[in-house]
C-alpha cells in the first residue's frame, strides 16, 4: 500500500528533523564522558523554525534513542531541555564531578577577584 504523497512529505520531514536533532545532539556530547551526561537545549527560535512542539518532542527523543541515551524532554519557559538519564558509570560519574567542581571553584575564584 502506498502512501497519500502528504503522509510521505510529513514522513520525510520528520526523518530530516530526527537526523539533524541527532547531529546537534552528537556535537554537544563530552568526549570524555563517553556518551553519558547528554543534553542538549533548543531556544525558541530554534523550536519556532522546527515546527510543533509536540513534533519535536517526540523527535529529539527519537534522535537520543538513536544515540544511544535514555532519552526525555523538557520544556522549560520557551527552551526544551533534551537530556540522557541513563545512569553513568562511575569512573564517568567521578569525572563529571571532578569537572563540577573545578567549574565552581574557578566561578567563586572570578567572583572574588577586583574588577579593574
Amino acid at each position: 500500500m502506498r502512501l497519500p504523497a502528504k503522509d510521505e512529505l510529513a514522513r520525510r520531514r520528520y526523518e530530516r528533523l530526527v537526523a539533524r536533532l541527532e547531529s546537534l545532539m552528537r556535537a554537544a556530547l563530552k568526549p570524555e564522558y563517553e556518551g553519558y551526561y547528554g543534553q542538549f537545549i533548543l531556544g525558541a527560535d530554534d523550536l519556532a523554525e522546527m515546527g510543533e512542539l509536540k513534533d519535536v518532542r517526540r523527535a529529539a527523543r527519537e534522535a537520543g534513542r538513536r544515540i544511544g541515551w535514555k532519552a526525555t524532554t523538557r520544556l522549560v519557559g520557551d527552551r526544551l531541555f533534551v537530556l540522557d538519564e541513563r545512569k553513568a558509570p562511575e569512573e564517568i560519574e567521578r569525572l563529571a564531578g571532578d569537572a563540577a567542581a573545578a567549574a565552581i571553584d574557578r566561578a567563586r575564584q572570578e567572583s572574588h577577584r577586583p574588577r579593574g
